[in-house]
């Protein structure tokens, strides 16, 4: 069951409030960034800003992701064989099962799955602080 998203944080106040200057660039790429359901690379975001703005170059888009990321507004994400992918911060908990033949990211949530973490945890004499659970796949034909 795919997360559906809600609830989208405003990262252009909070960065404000970091003393962050939120210029033009940086506007059309965080408005972006609020609008995605999916998790863009940079060279994505990059396409998308410059549709927007034509003005946006890619190293623009590196570097405010760059700093996005150390403010906490994005999350950055090493799926296996690609490039970082990006989603927003400040979300539910969710776990990734990345498709192999397209690279579509599909985000759910499994209660059980969640309870036979910290069972298994609690089993080893362990408290989970952080995890992160990627499944890869292909989709069943027939």
């Amino acid at each position: 069951m795919a997360k559906q998203k809600k609830n989208k944080p405003d990262h252009e106040k909070a960065l404000r409030r970091q003393g962050i200057r939120i210029t033009r660039p940086r506007k059309v790429i965080l408005g972006i960034l609020s609008g995605m359901e999916d998790h863009p690379d940079a060279l994505e975001i990059f396409r998308r800003a410059v549709a927007i703005d034509p003005a946006i170059s890619l190293s623009t888009v590196y570097r405010t992701m760059k700093l996005l990321e150390e403010k906490g507004a994005i999350q950055r994400h090493a799926f296996e064989g690609g490039p970082s992918r990006f989603e927003r911060a400040g979300e539910e908990h969710h776990d990734h099962l990345i498709d192999i033949e397209t690279g579509d990211v599909i985000e759910f949530h499994s209660e059980r799955i969640e309870q036979l973490q910290d069972e298994i945890a609690k089993r080893l004499g362990y408290d989970i602080v952080h995890h992160r659970l990627e499944l890869y796949g292909r989709k069943r034909r027939g």
